[in-house]
């Protein structure tokens, strides 16, 4: 089996897991979902990528890591459940992510979004639809980053509030948006499988300083990135110099 049908296959079936999970019984409490969805697709993942790929490495939001990684050239970042929070809502807006890096690259991914049915995967990413006019910006949906909501203003894009990492860069390679700035921190399985689909269907993705996103990293956590459409790049980024004071390197 080929790495793209692995990582879309993995994702796929995680996320079918989780829909069984969470229509098993009647759930009164959604952290209590959120849990047992997370350590039920962890195992499922950890357990079928250890054994289908065993001299690669792993890292998951849900799995201590040993340290093993950081001597591998090929890593699988996974998240389980990405949007915990929404997923035991019993909202859309979560998804199940799988990426392969190599040599901190994104070199391959698969985001499933299960409750739209579809998994998006590097190795056969959709065509890019027309920009949106005015243009779209996906934000959180609880707390939207300052600097986004500054940014969208000074370009005059529309603010769409939404839950999930993955759901937001989905959205703008599904066309629903054209811009995911995101300036409030997260990990490295956050992004890694996401930012390897917005890649492979040609958007740009990158910290917002404009430098490179690298993984497999001993520190996973990712100060910020922006994913966005190329035409839209220059004015997101003359928007975001003109935001005093810098943001962190």
């Amino acid at each position: 089996m080929s790495d793209g049908d692995l990582a879309a296959q993995l994702a796929e079936a995680a996320g079918k897991l989780l829909q069984e999970v969470r229509a098993s019984q009647v759930w009164e409490d959604p952290k209590a979902l959120g849990k047992a969805g997370d350590h039920v697709a962890n195992d499922l993942l950890c357990h079928a990528i250890t054994t289908e790929r065993p001299e690669d490495g792993l890292l998951s939001e849900e799995r201590k890591c040993d340290g093993t990684r950081m001597a591998k050239s090929r890593v699988w970042i996974i998240d389980p459940v990405d949007g915990t929070r929404e997923y035991g809502e019993a909202r859309d807006d979560w998804a199940v992510h799988v990426a392969l890096c190599v040599d901190g690259a994104p070199v391959l991914g698969a985001v499933a979004l299960p409750d739209a049915g579809l998994v998006l995967r590097s190795d056969a990413p959709p065509p890019l639809s027309a920009l949106n006019d005015p243009p779209r910006m996906v934000v959180s949906r609880t707390r939207p980053a300052a600097e986004a909501v500054a940014v969208a203003e000074a370009i005059g894009a529309e603010l769409v509030p939404m839950g999930s990492a993955g759901a937001k860069a989905m959205a703008v390679v599904r066309g629903v948006a054209d811009i995911y700035l995101h300036s409030g921190g997260q990990h490295e399985w956050d992004s890694a499988a996401p930012v390897a689909v917005a890649l492979a269907a040609g958007l740009h993705c990158a910290r917002l300083d404009g430098t490179p996103l690298v993984y497999n990293c001993d520190d996973t956590y990712v100060h910020d990135l922006l994913i966005c459409r190329k035409e839209l790049v220059e004015a997101v980024m003359d928007a975001l110099a003109s935001l005093r004071p810098p943001l962190r390197a």
